[in-house]
């Protein structure tokens, strides 16, 4: 993989008053951070819509080779749980369609309860897929997801699991689905959203993305661990490391 399918970023993009010194002075928020980052995940698109006019805003703040993940809203996953959602996935790809082509993946991250079912998902998946053609990643997070009758119906519709840290499961840790992506999301660890990943871990993740024999055509990874700032230092170790 080349340099540009290779995107690092952070779940947000504020910048902890301890890295500051890493980033322009001047600018907005994100134009500060995609001036040292190439990728960012949206999450506040999980909570609330976002008017088609502000991404349109956020995608002419950024640098062309700057990519966007948005998270689908909770809507969908968590409140209607993949069933009859097929009015707000309308409207949340009418919103997010503003990004143009600084849109990276669509995240569906599934609620810890969520089993899988095969006739629900396939249903949804094939809704999505009918509506949506680009990237989409998958974060399952209850155990009967990391089956081999998930990930055929994961491949089936072109999507990519995330490979997670904390990980449900051991086969979690690993990316699975559709190879065409490949999407780590570091949550922190032991203490989840909080704990610092050691510099041999980002070198394990720089190592991973680096040399993913599959060949996919993007790998990304996102620091979520931002409660105490930093995902903002592990995303620039591992983008220093890469």
């Amino acid at each position: 993989m080349n340099n540009g399918s290779r995107r690092v970023g952070t779940a947000g993009w504020s910048i902890p008053r301890q890295h500051a010194e890493s980033f322009p002075g001047t600018g907005s928020h994100l134009e500060r951070y995609a001036a040292r980052l190439p990728a960012v995940e949206i999450n506040s698109s999980f909570y609330r819509p976002h008017r088609p006019a502000t991404y349109a805003r956020w995608a002419a703040s950024v640098p062309p080779g700057f990519r966007f993940s948005v998270k689908v809203p909770r809507e969908i996953t968590h409140t209607r749980r993949l069933v009859d959602a097929e009015e707000p996935l309308d409207r949340f790809l009418g919103e997010v369609q503003a990004l143009g082509d600084r849109l990276g993946p669509l995240l569906i991250q599934l609620p810890p309860s969520l089993r899988y079912d095969q006739v629900v998902a396939e249903r949804h998946l094939s809704g999505f897929r009918a509506r949506f053609s680009g990237l989409l990643a998958c974060e399952p997070r209850h155990e009967s997801w990391f089956t081999d009758a998930a990930e055929a119906t994961l491949t089936a519709y072109e999507i990519a699991r995330v490979a997670a840290d904390p990980a449900v499961v051991p086969r979690a840790a690993e990316p699975g689905g559709w190879p065409g992506l490949v999407y780590h999301r570091l949550h922190g660890s032991p203490e989840i959203y909080h704990s610092a990943y050691s510099e041999a871990q980002v070198t394990a993740v720089a190592c991973a993305m680096s040399g993913d024999e599959r060949e996919a055509r993007q790998a990304w990874c996102i620091f979520d661990n931002t409660a105490a700032g930093e995902a903002t230092h592990n995303a620039l170790q591992l983008l220093a490391a890469l």
